[in-house]
């Protein structure tokens, strides 16, 4: 594992609703280099920039046109480089947004596959060999598109109409027009995206954030192709790359850890049940305490068993595909949530606008966001009049409307008030990296967690001979909870609200707490 990963803490940035420069109500990239001593400050050293490159933007930019040029809405590619010099400059790490799987229509590679007579680029996407071949039900495919070239053949897409599947073949080839894993083209496709790869890495990038990394091989049902896809992308990163970090958007550590990749997500869809705690009719870190983190914690504990104790799992706060943290739970609630992120295994990560509690707004779709547009509105950053300090552009200008409420968050607000939910994650973030046992690897084992019940505590380990114990308690119900606990505090590290006590095999944790114990 690269050793930085050891110490991160992510903070994910959305690059057009973070901060803009040059008043056209997008932000850009040098606007999050003018603010990274703002992400510094707040505890985090690391950043996830969400795609950043040339597109037609029908979906936010994960329609990738040139994997190797800025949009120019925001910037130039040598502002990137200077944002991974002045990330560096300050001891912080910088990931890119790889989208492995499809791109744009718009992009070069797909407008060549077009073409009616062969070239280099006529196997780059998934083509079947007859414009009227029937596709059906082909495992990984989700859709086609027809009558869009003059070459005869329709086109796979991976999710909108205009994301066509790039090609990196079928584990089972079962038709005429499937290419093989090995085959030339496949082959061909898989160099292209180290090549991508390597343009950024050449350039200052630390790795890479791999979006939908589990859907490049098709008809690939336990997803063998896909995981020895990735131990040879693994693999060419660690002969000229080695400190190349890759985390994946999958799901399944079991199957991430073993494809290559440092660290796996937590996602809004699959079967960790992370939505149960944070976004659901009843989340279990809501003060009304009739949430169930249980299912969670089955989960969690079956990953960590398919790893062998290594399913590093990086817990979000949010993301730009989720509704805000904030229309499910309260600052006052989110922070026990932070509590909880802030303490597990893992690379933690905070979704810009998340530690000052921006709420999901209610607003009409910007490319191709739909619901997910209400997550992704620009930062509030002041109480000035104009968009909260985000833009000198007119209001009905910018990306995404704003929070247009009088009591809209701000971050000068939150900054200024030891008690606000800013400062409570700046502090989570310190204990984090100041308690070797709350660190990235150390071991985790559940204590109590009952279905329907509160309230959940975990023991962390420092990992070697004599390494610390901390005892973590969260109760985000309204009420106080006891359960048996046969261990011994040293005292307490911090407490979130009133701090749980340790006495005579009883641990007696307060309603609406957070305490992280020591234990002897």
């Amino acid at each position: 594992m690269s050793t930085w990963l050891d110490d991160a803490v992510f903070y994910e940035i959305y690059p057009q609703s973070f901060n803009d420069t040059n008043a056209d109500g997008i932000g850009d990239l040098p606007g999050v280099i003018e603010k990274l001593d703002y992400v510094l400050e707040l505890g985090c050293n690391a950043l996830w920039l969400n795609p950043c490159f040339v597109s037609p933007f029908g979906d936010a930019g994960y329609d990738v046109a040139d994997y190797c040029r800025v949009a120019p809405r925001y910037g130039t590619n040598d502002d990137l480089v200077r944002l991974f010099e002045e990330a560096h400059a300050r001891g912080m790490h910088v990931l890119l947004d790889l989208v492995p799987g499809h791109t744009s229509i718009e992009h070069p590679w797909f407008k060549e596959s077009c073409r009616a007579e062969g070239n280099e680029f006529s196997g780059r996407y998934v083509w079947t060999d007859d414009v009227w071949t029937p596709v059906g039900d082909v495992p990984g495919v989700n859709g086609v598109l027809r009558g869009i070239a003059e070459r005869n053949g329709a086109v796979a897409v991976n999710f909108f109409a205009f994301q066509p599947a790039l090609n990196y073949g079928f584990y089972r080839v079962t038709e005429p027009w499937q290419s093989a894993m090995d085959s030339p083209e496949a082959l061909a496709t898989r160099q292209a995206m180290k090549d991508v790869m390597a343009f950024w890495l050449e350039r200052g990038c630390d790795g890479f954030r791999v979006d939908m990394a589990g859907s490049l091989v098709k008809d690939d049902p336990e997803q063998e192709g896909t995981i020895a896809l990735w131990q040879d992308m693994r693999a060419f990163l660690d002969e000229r790359y080695p400190d190349a970090v890759l985390i994946s958007e999958w799901g399944e550590p079991d199957k991430t850890i073993r494809a290559g990749f440092h660290m796996d997500f937590l996602l809004q869809f699959g079967t960790s049940h992370y939505m149960d705690l944070f976004r659901c009719e009843h989340p279990w870190f809501s003060r009304e305490g009739a949430g169930d983190a249980s299912e969670f914690v089955a989960t969690y504990r079956r990953n960590l068993e398919l790893t062998d104790g290594r399913g590093l799992m990086c817990i979000p706060s949010g993301n730009h595909d989720m509704d805000r943290l904030r229309k499910y739970l309260d600052p006052e609630e989110m922070k026990l949530a932070f509590a909880f992120i802030m303490s597990m295994p893992g690379c933690p990560f905070v979704y810009a606008g998340d530690e000052i509690g921006m709420r999901h707004l209610d607003v009409t779709s910007v490319e191709g966001g739909y619901q997910r547009t209400g997550a992704r509105s620009p930062i509030q950053w002041d109480a000035s009049e104009k968009n909260f300090g985000f833009s000198d552009a007119p209001g009905d200008q910018l990306y995404i409307p704003q929070d247009a409420g009088d009591d809209a968050p701000t971050v000068t607000a939150e900054m200024a008030d030891d008690a606000s939910l800013w400062h409570e994650v700046q502090r989570l973030i310190a204990l984090r990296r100041a308690t070797p046992a709350l660190g990235v690897s150390a071991a985790v084992e559940f204590v109590y967690c009952e279905k329907n019940a509160y309230p959940l505590v975990y023991l962390r380990t420092e990992r070697g001979k004599g390494g610390q114990r901390v005892l973590c308690a969260i109760n985000p119900a309204d009420r106080p909870a006891e359960v048996p606990c046969d261990e011994r505090a040293v005292r307490t590290l911090h407490s979130v609200g009133e701090a749980a006590s340790l006495l005579d095999g009883v641990l007696s944790v307060p309603a609406c707490s957070a305490t992280f114990l020591e234990l002897s």
